[in-house]
């Protein structure tokens, strides 16, 4: 016997769940230094949202230079940060729309446009970073942009699957809170004697 249904009310904390673990991806993106680094030795460039270091091969220190000092690494980081904070406050509201029996599917509908919102400061940011990190710092060696840089666009293709998911979970409003029959499917190799 399987029982068929789109979604379960049991399975609501998926998508919360989901939304944590996009802030916890935004929040290595944020902290990391590796937005971009050498690509092999000697390493004498690496870089994070906030600031671009390098050395010259045989030193052990790095010498760091503020990318807040350039308009569009001011914007890079604000619009990043912005997207990160309503990513939050989307997180924070699904908590508490999951949390309350009776969902308010409309209030469920506002939550996946505001990260519809997140996704678009964290992509500007994302872009904004590379096209002009790249014309206006001096780049040492072959670069690349790593693994901080990575879970930045990580983060933000979470975000965006979890818009669609939040937006059309209303479609199903009657499957999430059971309020329909399930549909039984009995798979049988042989029908019953009695049936022919």
């Amino acid at each position: 016997m399987v029982v068929c249904g789109l979604a379960c009310w049991r399975c609501r904390w998926l998508l919360p769940l989901l939304l944590g673990l996009a802030i916890i991806m935004g929040i290595i993106a944020l902290a990391g230094r590796g937005w971009l680094e050498s690509e092999s030795e000697p390493y004498v460039q690496q870089a994070s949202l906030w600031e671009s270091c390098t050395r010259t091969p045989d030193a052990l220190n790095w010498n760091c230079e503020s990318l807040m000092d350039y308009g569009w690494g001011r914007a890079a980081a604000a619009t990043y940060l912005v997207g990160f904070v309503i990513l939050v406050i989307c997180f924070a509201l699904a908590v508490i729309a999951f949390s309350i029996e009776i969902l308010r599917f409309n209030f469920v509908r506002g939550i996946g446009g505001l990260l519809f919102v997140v996704a678009a400061f964290q992509i500007i940011g994302l872009v904004i970073y590379p096209v002009k990190f790249t014309e206006d710092i001096l780049l040492m060696g072959d670069n690349m942009f790593s693994w901080a840089y990575g879970f930045g666009w990580a983060s933000t293709v979470v975000v965006i699957g979890c818009a669609f998911f939040f937006c059309c979970l209303p479609n199903w409003e009657d499957e999430v809170l059971g309020n329909i029959k399930p549909t039984y499917y009995y798979s049988s190799p042989e029908r019953a004697p009695y049936l022919n």
